[in-house]
């Protein structure tokens, strides 16, 4: 097995993002493990408001990347949202109303009870309101205050925490265990907290099957680089998970990147263990995460490439870039790009490319996971 951890730094400021950390491992093209499950599509695809979102060719990025093509999956409208995350609330409200009503307790009232960096908070404040749920969301600092206003605005309770992302979590699973009727959808698990988690995983897998069929679409073949943006990995574990369970054949390569204020799986991946960080501020406030999702970190240390972490203004310049060329998104969305172009780019590129297994003609997909309504604090000027 061959790991590779170094630095990247800055070969000129207009040419080269700042200097980022670096992992990788390229035999983890050669994992596979099980896929999520093909009824989560058809569930989705039954909701009212279900639309695949846009997956955008940008021509340009391709040439200044020095790539084949490259292409956007674009979650700034997803369910009426503008993030991904309401493809994992949805199905996991789904399955845990269910196994609440199969335990006799269908008529006793239920609140949904969850921790936030933003996104997140507001799908399963959604989620409660169109069920007719009572819902209460934990909000860290750092979250913007219209973030907290959307999600308050869909009829939540919030309570404002004065810590961490990680702390928040802690309060929101303590409420809903003395709360009568409270259910925790929380999207990072820990021993003993896996199961809703792991439905949120596989909501994300709709996402995957989209970009395969867009792709498919459009003549090109499958993607030789996914970059996905990391928080705690639960999303990043769904991706692993829908490209380490095709048949044998071609694999592509998977990149999470991070801010570098909060890049907890890379400091894992490089440790070879699950470790938490101190988290500082970030415009990237959805990944904000100290610690990795307990059910993620097996699949992301079998499965992942590489893993890059990016400084805010990386993924501000990225948010502009893709801004001009028609793809509005939050700093969440435009980390992929930043990070993309720290690995192509500046001193030790050519040992990252390799890595990376990218020619001249490759297919690179970045995962945009956010409108700039989202997260109000990170969002490009127009």
């Amino acid at each position: 097995m061959s790991e590779t951890v170094s630095s990247t730094p800055s070969s000129s400021p207009s040419s080269t993002p700042s200097s980022a950390r670096w992992w990788a491992r390229p035999a983890a093209r050669a994992w596979t493990c099980a896929p999520a499950p093909a009824r989560v599509r058809a569930f989705h695809e039954s909701l009212p408001d279900y639309a695949p979102t846009p997956l955008t060719e940008l021509p340009t990025l391709a040439a200044d990347l020095g790539v084949g093509r490259v292409f956007v999956k674009d979650e700034s409208s997803r369910l009426g949202l503008p993030a991904f995350k309401a493809l994992g609330v949805t199905w996991a409200v789904h399955r845990a109303l269910a196994d609440h009503a199969a335990h006799g307790e269908e008529s006793s009232p239920v609140t949904l009870v969850a921790a936030t960096d933003g996104n997140h908070g507001r799908a399963v404040a959604r989620s409660a309101c169109l069920l007719g749920r009572g819902a209460h969301i934990f909000v860290p600092r750092g979250v913007h205050p219209q973030a907290e206003a959307a999600i308050a605005a869909e009829g939540a309770r919030v309570t404002r925490v004065a810590g961490t992302y990680d702390e928040a979590v802690r309060r929101a699973a303590d409420a809903a265990a003395a709360a009568p009727g409270a259910i925790l959808i929380q999207d990072t698990a820990w021993p003993g907290y896996e199961r809703i988690p792991g439905w949120i995983v596989e909501g994300y897998s709709t996402l995957c099957a989209e970009i395969d069929r867009q792709l498919a679409a459009t003549g090109a073949e499958l993607p030789d680089l996914v970059a996905v943006p990391v928080g705690v990995g639960s999303l990043a574990q769904a991706v692993v998970t829908h490209y380490r369970s095709r048949p044998s054949g071609r694999a592509a390569a998977l990149l999470a990147v991070e801010p570098r204020t909060a890049s907890c799986v890379l400091r894992s991946l490089t440790l070879g263990e699950p470790v938490s960080v101190t988290t500082g501020e970030t415009t990237m406030a959805g990944l904000n995460c100290g610690t990795p999702s307990g059910i993620a970190w097996p699949v992301l240390h079998g499965g992942l490439d590489a893993a890059i972490a990016v400084a805010d203004a990386d993924s501000a310049r990225a948010a502009g870039d893709l801004a001009a060329l028609g793809v509005s998104c939050g700093p969440c969305g435009a980390a992929p790009l930043a990070g993309v172009r720290a690995a192509l780019s500046g001193e030790g590129a050519d040992e990252r490319r390799t890595a990376l297994g990218l020619g001249p003609a490759a297919t690179v997909v970045l995962l945009s996971t956010e409108g700039p309504a989202a997260n109000p604090l990170g969002a490009p000027a127009h």
